[in-house]
C-alpha cells in the first residue's frame, strides 16, 4: 500500500470517518486496542454546541439538505462519545431528512458501521461513492464495511483510495489497522506516525497517540506505550481512552489501586462495554468477586441497551459469554454473527465458543481461519492454545500460549493469568 502527500485536512465527518475506522477492530477483540474511543467532555460539549447550531438552522431553513445530513452524522458522534445508543433513532431521523444526498449516504453508511449492520454500511458507502466519488469519508465507510464483513481485498482497495484522494488522520489510520491485521505491525507504526504528522487538532493528536500507544501496549512495549498515552493526554487532558491506556499500564506494572480507580471513574463517565469488561476482569483477578459480577450486570444491561436501539454486538456478547464459561450463550451468538459475516474476528470467536461447548476439533479449523492473515494477536494465540491443549497437542498447545504472553503479557487482567497456568501445567505433564 503506497502513500501519497500531505493534504489539509477536512474537518468535516473527520472525526466520524476516525471512528468508524476504530469500529473494525473493537468488536473482534477489545483488548486488541480497538475499541471506539471516547473523548474528552470538552468534546462532548462541542458535540453538543454542534448539534444546537444545526437545529437553529434548520428551524430556518427546513430544506437544507446538507444540515440534516450534518446533523444526522453528529448524532451518531453524540452516541459514541456518551455511550447512549438512543441517539441513533435521532441520527437515524435526521438522515432520512437528508434525502439521497452524497453527504446522507456517507452519514448513513457511518450510522449502519456503527450499529455493526455491516451489509447496510457496505451499499451505502457505494453509494455515497457513486454520488461522490472524489469524497474520502465515502471511501472510507466502505473500506470499515468491508473489513468486518471479511472481504479484506475490497478493504485495501478502499483504503488505498482514501490515501489517494486525502492522506489524512482517519486514511492513515485505516492503512495502519490494515498493516496490523497483516501481522505487519512495524508497517502500522508507520502509518500512525504518518496519522500523527498530518494531525491538526488536540482530538487527532490524542486519538494518534492513543492507538500508538495500542501498538506498543498489545506488543509489551510498556514504557513505549505509557509514554504514548501521556504525550496524548498532554493535548486533552481529560481524554478516556487514553486514561483507559494508563489505567492498563498501571495494572499491568502492578498498581492495581490505582488502575481500580482509574475505571471506577470511567465507567461512571462511560459505561463502554469495552471499559465494563475490562474493570470486571481486573475485579475478578484480584478477588472482588461480587463488584466483579455487578460490573458484568452493567455489561449485560448496557448490550440490551444498544440492541434496542439497532446497534447489535452478538460478537461481543459471544466472547464475553464465552469467558465466563457460557457456552450455550456463546455459540448462540457466535453463530449469529457468522451467519452474517465471515471475517477473521469472527472466525476467532467462533472457535472460542465452540472450545467452551468441548467441541474443539471444529473449533481448530476456526482458530486455524482466525489467524491465517497473519495478525499478531495475543487473545488469539491464547484461544488457540487452549483449544489446541484439549485436544491433547501439547507441544503446539505450549508454542500458542507462549506466543500470546510473549506478543502482550496483559491482553486480559484476567484471560492472561489462565493462560501462564495452563502453560504451567502443560509443561508439567512433560
Amino acid at each position: 500500500m503506497k502513500y501519497q502527500q500531505r493534504q489539509v485536512v477536512a474537518v468535516v465527518l473527520l472525526v466520524t470517518a476516525a471512528i468508524a475506522y476504530l469500529a473494525a477492530s473493537g468488536p473482534a477483540d477489545s483488548r486488541a486496542g480497538g475499541a471506539p474511543p471516547v473523548p474528552a467532555v470538552a468534546q462532548q460539549n462541542q458535540m453538543h454546541k454542534v448539534v444546537h447550531q444545526l437545529q437553529q438552522r434548520l428551524h430556518e431553513l427546513p430544506g437544507d439538505k446538507d444540515s440534516w445530513a450534518r446533523l444526522g452524522s453528529s448524532y451518531v458522534e453524540l452516541a459514541r462519545v456518551t455511550a447512549d445508543p438512543a441517539y441513533y433513532a435521532k441520527a437515524e431521523g435526521a438522515l432520512k431528512n437528508a434525502g439521497d444526498t452524497g453527504l446522507a449516504a456517507i452519514g448513513t453508511g457511518t450510522l449502519a458501521n456503527a450499529r455493526h449492520d455491516f451489509h447496510a454500511a457496505r451499499d451505502w458507502g457505494l453509494k455515497a461513492i457513486a454520488a461522490l466519488p472524489s469524497s474520502a469519508e465515502a471511501h472510507g465507510v466502505l473500506a470499515d464495511a468491508l473489513t468486518q464483513l471479511g472481504d479484506d481485498a475490497g478493504a485495501q482497495d478502499a483504503v488505498q483510495k482514501m490515501l489517494d484522494l486525502k492522506p489524512n488522520t482517519a486514511s492513515f489510520a485505516r492503512a495502519s489497522f490494515h498493516f496490523e491485521l497483516h501481522g505487519d505491525v512495524d508497517g502500522a507504526r508507520d502509518a500512525m506516525q504518518r496519522a500523527l504528522k498530518a494531525s491538526t487538532t488536540p482530538e487527532e493528536i490524542a486519538f494518534c497517540r492513543y492507538r500508538l500507544g495500542e501498538l506498543a501496549f498489545d506488543h509489551n512495549r510498556l514504557d513505549e506505550a505509557a509514554d504514548h498515552y501521556q504525550h496524548g493526554l498532554a493535548a486533552r487532558g481529560d481524554d478516556m481512552t487514553l486514561t483507559q491506556g494508563m489505567a492498563k499500564v498501571a495494572a499491568a506494572r502492578g498498581d492495581v489501586p490505582v488502575a481500580l480507580d482509574s475505571y471506577r471513574r470511567l465507567v461512571a463517565r462511560a459505561p463502554l462495554p469495552q471499559y465494563l469488561q475490562e474493570y470486571a476482569e481486573l475485579l475478578e483477578a484480584g478477588g472482588h468477586g461480587d463488584e466483579a459480577a455487578r460490573q458484568y450486570g452493567v455489561l449485560t444491561e448496557q448490550q440490551r441497551l444498544m440492541e434496542s436501539q439497532g446497534a447489535s454486538d452478538d460478537l461481543a456478547a459471544a466472547l464475553v459469554a464465552a469467558d465466563r464459561g457460557d457456552g450455550m450463550q456463546a455459540l448462540r451468538r457466535a453463530e449469529a454473527e457468522w451467519s452474517r459475516r465471515q471475517s477473521v474476528f469472527v472466525a476467532d470467536a467462533m472457535a472460542w465458543a465452540l472450545h467452551v461447548n468441548g467441541r474443539d476439533a471444529e473449533a481448530l479449523s476456526y482458530s486455524d481461519r482466525a489467524v491465517a492473515m497473519g495478525w499478531q494477536n495475543a487473545t488469539f494465540s491464547y484461544h488457540r492454545g487452549m483449544i489446541l491443549a484439549a485436544l491433547g497437542r501439547v507441544a503446539e498447545a505450549q508454542e500458542a500460549l507462549v506466543r500470546a504472553l510473549t506478543l502482550n503479557a496483559n491482553f486480559s487482567p484476567l484471560q492472561s493469568l489462565k493462560a501462564g497456568r495452563k502453560l504451567a501445567e502443560l509443561r508439567g505433564d512433560r
